[in-house]
């Protein structure tokens, strides 16, 4: 508990212009990152060589060079945290299409050692353009999921950051869950 306090504190002090601050903040939320990179990762289909590490990084290193980046609790910290290593999967299935599609240009990042199958990035652009689409429609609930499913946040963790009750959550989820599942079987993946 004394370590989510002094998360919340460091990113209180960033806010404020404490340019150090994100050098004391990564030890505390590296380990962490690293868990849910792991669980992204472990809903990919088998027989990926995605690393948790790589993606961390990456992710990390958009995060902090954000401009404007305010960020009020460590819940809303890992919930953009998520969505910042989604972008990573999202930008590299992209580059790995493209370059089934003849693309030209070979960007080298952090990520470089990340492979994915054909499908595999297929999966993750589709699972990014239903999230997009349900983000029209209902952003709370696309926020939801990220969070849920992409940082691992807790429920109660979730109803604290929107200000909604648990039970609005676990709802927002199962309507969210349902309509995710519709998108992508409607474009020939699955969601697990």
């Amino acid at each position: 508990m004394e370590e989510k306090g002094e998360v919340t504190r460091l990113l209180s002090e960033m806010r404020n212009g404490d340019e150090q601050a994100a050098g004391r903040l990564l030890p505390l939320v590296y380990q962490e990152l690293r868990r849910v990179a792991a669980g992204i990762m472990m809903r990919e289909r088998p027989g990926h060589t995605l690393q948790p590490t790589a993606v961390v990084h990456e992710a990390y290193l958009r995060l902090m060079g954000a401009p404007g980046l305010q960020v009020e609790n460590r819940a809303h910290f890992f919930a953009i945290a998520a969505r910042s290593m989604r972008q990573v999967l999202v930008d590299h299935a992209r580059r790995k299409v493209a370059g089934k599609r003849g693309g030209e240009n070979q960007r080298v990042e952090l990520e470089d050692g990340l492979a994915l199958t054909q499908q595999q990035s297929e999966d993750v652009l589709a699972l990014h353009e239903a999230l997009d689409e349900l983000a029209k429609l209902d952003p709370r609930q696309a926020q939801i999921v990220e969070m849920h499913y992409f940082a691992g946040n807790l429920v109660t963790e979730i109803a604290e950051v929107q200000g909604i009750a648990e039970r609005t959550v676990k709802l927002e989820l199962q309507t969210a869950r349902l309509f995710l599942k519709k998108r992508l079987e409607s474009k020939g993946g699955t969601l697990a």
